[in-house]
C-alpha cells in the first residue's frame, strides 16, 4: 500500500511539473500570444478527443441549459490563458506564475457572491496578504513598468481562471474532468480563430516543436494527469502539491531562460503560496 502511495505521489508531481512548463515555453515560443493559445487549443482539442474515444468517453452534453454555462466557461477560459501568457512575456515567469497563483483566494472571495456559500471573514485577511504579497513583488508601481503590467495581466488571469472554476464547479461531478476540458479547448479555439488572418504567423515553421510541447504535455497530459489524481488523493493533497507549480516554474526559468528571481520574488512569493496553503489546510479542516 505504501509503495502504491509513493508512486501516485510521482505521478501527481510528475503531472505539476508538466503543467509548470506552461510558464517557460510561454515565455519561450515566439509568436504573438494569441496564435499561442489558439494552436495550443485546437492541439490539445485532437489529443483529448482521441484519448476519449480510445477510453469510449460520452462527448455529448448532457442538457441543452448547459451549452450557456458551458461557453462562458470557455470565454473566461480563454481570456484567462492569453492574460496569463501576456503576464509571461512582459514580466518573467516567476511573477507571471505568482501572480497567477492568487487565483486560490479570489475563489474564497467570490464564492460567496456567485455560489451563495457563508461569507468567512478570515477570507478579508487571506484577500490583504495577498495584495501585500503583489505589493512585494512589484519593483515600483509604475504603470508603464512592462513587470508591473505583467503582474496586473497575471492578476486578471488569475480572476478569470477563479470565474471558470466557479461557473463550472457544479458540473464537475457529473462529468469526467477530460470532457469538460475537451469542451473549453474547442471553444477557445473558435473564439481565437480570427488571430490567424490578422496576427504574423511567420515563424511558425520554427516554434513547432514548442507548440506541441505545449498542447500535449503541458495541456493534455499534465492536466488530464492532476484531475487523475483525485481518484487518489484528496482535493486538498492535490492543490498543496499543486502549489509546487511556481517553483517547479522559477527553477526551470533558471535553468533554460537564466532568469534569476530578485528577493522581492522570494519574499512576495513566499507569502503569496503561504496564504494559499493555509487557505487549502483550512479547506480540509
Amino acid at each position: 500500500m505504501e509503495n502504491a502511495n509513493l508512486k501516485n505521489l510521482f505521478w501527481l508531481l510528475v503531472a505539476v511539473f508538466l503543467v509548470s512548463t506552461s510558464g517557460v515555453l510561454g515565455r519561450y515560443i515566439a509568436l504573438p500570444t494569441e496564435i499561442i493559445i489558439w494552436f495550443r487549443s485546437i492541439l490539445a482539442a485532437i489529443f483529448l478527443y482521441v484519448f476519449l474515444r480510445f477510453k469510449k468517453t460520452n462527448l455529448r452534453v448532457q442538457q441543452q441549459k448547459e451549452y450557456l454555462p458551458f461557453f462562458i466557461g470557455g470565454v473566461f477560459m480563454a481570456l484567462h490563458w492569453v492574460t496569463y501568457f501576456y503576464a509571461l512575456k512582459l514580466s518573467n515567469v516567476g511573477l507571471g506564475m505568482l501572480s497567477l497563483y492568487t487565483f486560490p483566494v479570489i475563489i474564497a472571495l467570490l464564492e460567496p457572491i456567485i455560489l451563495k456559500v457563508k461569507f468567512q471573514p478570515i477570507h478579508v485577511l487571506f484577500g490583504v496578504l495577498i495584495l501585500v504579497g503583489l505589493y512585494i513583488l512589484t519593483p515600483k508601481f509604475d504603470i508603464e513598468s512592462t513587470q508591473v503590467k505583467g503582474i496586473l495581466f497575471g492578476v486578471f488571469s488569475a480572476f478569470c481562471y477563479a470565474f471558470r472554476i466557479l461557473i463550472l464547479k457544479k458540473y464537475a461531478a457529473n462529468y469526467d474532468g477530460a470532457v469538460l476540458m475537451f469542451y473549453q479547448v474547442i471553444i477557445v479555439s473558435i473564439l481565437l480563430l480570427p488571430a490567424l488572418f490578422f496576427m504574423d504567423v511567420s515563424g511558425l515553421k520554427t516554434q513547432w516543436p514548442y507548440l506541441l510541447l505545449l498542447a500535449f504535455l503541458t495541456t493534455a497530459v499534465g492536466h488530464s494527469m492532476i484531475l487523475h489524481s483525485l481518484k487518489f488523493f484528496s482535493a486538498f493533497t492535490t492543490s498543496i502539491i499543486s502549489s509546487l507549480q511556481p517553483v517547479f516554474g522559477i527553477i526551470m526559468a533558471i535553468f533554460f531562460l537564466n532568469e534569476i528571481p530578485t528577493l522581492n520574488t522570494f519574499i512576495g512569493g513566499f507569502l503569496i503560496l503561504f496564504t494559499v496553503f493555509i487557505e487549502s489546510y483550512r479547506m480540509k479542516k
